[in-house]
């Protein structure tokens, strides 16, 4: 039995997911067809972690074992031949160690966010970024960026239903960049809550309206209370970046 590890890139748009489910289209699940389609035995992948429905990766990394040594090259053309029409790419196959897990293993995973501030809407980039009409004060979003850096709970930030134990992050890079119209958002952690990036982001553009100060920040994130945080940023504008090992 030979463990690979593979890194895929995909959108989001028309999925309910990453992880399986028995209703819906997951990416998941279109990557295990694929390997049925090119002729090999049921194989099931690990994720280095999920993304919701309608959320991008530009580099998602899996692990699966096999119990026969793989050609990986020709595998990655054959996968990619059944997947191009899904949206979904696998980038690079290779073997790994036996020990390697895709999902324990990871040191860092960073996240970026899109946002289209201008009023025409996108034409190219639908489902890509989150359009926001109203001119936002980036210079005060990029102050607001940089209060999330270091340990915190993010019990306000978290989703409901988000099942991880302790709500303590520790955020070590947290910054916003523009160019033209686009602003974007990268953060860079360990591991994230449910729903963590986009309630940031969704607090972020708030101040970058101006219907939020500083002090509201400050204080939704020392409240630990999720009905203090601003709406969350649409799905469509996140995209899982990396993921570094």
């Amino acid at each position: 039995m030979t463990r690979y590890k593979a890194v895929v890139e995909y959108n989001g748009t028309g999925f309910v997911g990453w992880q399986s489910q028995p209703c819906g289209n997951t990416i998941q699940q279109i990557i295990e067809k694929s390997f049925l389609d090119i002729q090999l035995s049921k194989i099931k992948i690990f994720g280095s972690g999920r993304t919701d429905s309608g959320v991008h990766a530009l580099g998602q990394v899996f692990h699966f074992d096999y119990k026969e040594n793989l050609d990986c090259k020709k595998v990655l053309l054959g996968l990619n031949h059944f997947l191009k029409k899904k949206n979904v790419s696998i980038l690079s196959l290779k073997p790994i160690n036996d020990n390697f897990d895709s999902r324990r293993d990871a040191k860092l995973r960073t996240y970026k966010y899109r946002i289209l501030n201008r009023i025409a809407v996108p034409a190219i980039l639908e489902n890509q970024v989150w359009h926001v009409k109203k001119k936002l004060d980036f210079e005060l979003m990029k102050k607001a960026s940089s209060l999330f850096i270091g340990t915190h709970d993010f019990t306000t930030f978290r989703a409901s239903s988000c099942e991880a134990t302790s709500p303590i992050r520790d955020i070590i890079l947290s910054e916003l960049k523009k160019n033209n119209d686009e602003i974007t958002y990268s953060v860079k952690s360990r591991s994230f809550l449910q729903h963590q990036v986009r309630s940031m982001v969704g607090t972020i553009k708030m101040i970058g309206e101006n219907k939020w100060t500083l002090k509201d920040l400050k204080q939704a994130l020392n409240s630990k209370d999720r009905q203090k945080c601003a709406p969350p940023a649409p799905a469509r504008g996140l995209y899982l970046e990396s993921v570094e090992y």
